[in-house]
């Protein structure tokens, strides 16, 4: 078996898994590397986005200063991912200027083997990680809009 190719870009292929329901996790990521999202008008007016958008329905997040880790899945009417994640992004742009988001993002799709328990307590703790505070639980910018079942 050959070697796999680096993966630079992501490849944007949502597969749904048999006898589960279909969980994604994105990483969405602000054009510059800046503290853009790490105070509360931000992190409302992304909650507020989301909420207002039924196409994906939102997990599970954590809003770090210069980008988004989130759970989603497919809501009522399904629309395309990308469809989804434009019309926040741009609905976004008069609070956070303009362009302030990457064109790209990366998406995995939860598998069966996956523990969403454990990539979800990967994902919480990175504000821990990264010196933000000394524990996870204490950052601000984290929550669950939705009971995903998995």
């Amino acid at each position: 078996m050959g070697q796999l190719p680096d993966r630079h870009r992501p490849n944007h292929a949502i597969h749904p898994v048999t006898h589960r329901p279909t969980l994604v996790f994105l990483t969405v990521c602000t054009r510059d590397p800046k503290r853009l999202l790490d105070n509360p008008t931000a992190h409302d007016a992304i909650v507020r986005a989301w909420t207002s958008a039924a196409a994906w329905r939102v997990g599970r997040y954590v809003i770090m200063p210069d980008h988004v880790h989130l759970f989603v899945t497919p809501g009522t009417p399904q629309l395309p991912l990308i469809n989804w994640l434009k019309f926040w992004k741009r609905g976004l742009s008069t609070v956070l200027g303009a362009n302030s988001w990457q064109d790209d993002y990366w998406d995995y799709t939860l598998r069966s083997n996956d523990s969403y328990a454990d990539k979800w307590d990967y994902v919480r703790r990175n504000p821990e990680r990264a010196g933000w505070v000394a524990r996870a639980e204490d950052w601000p910018y984290q929550g669950v809009l939705n009971d995903l079942q998995w």
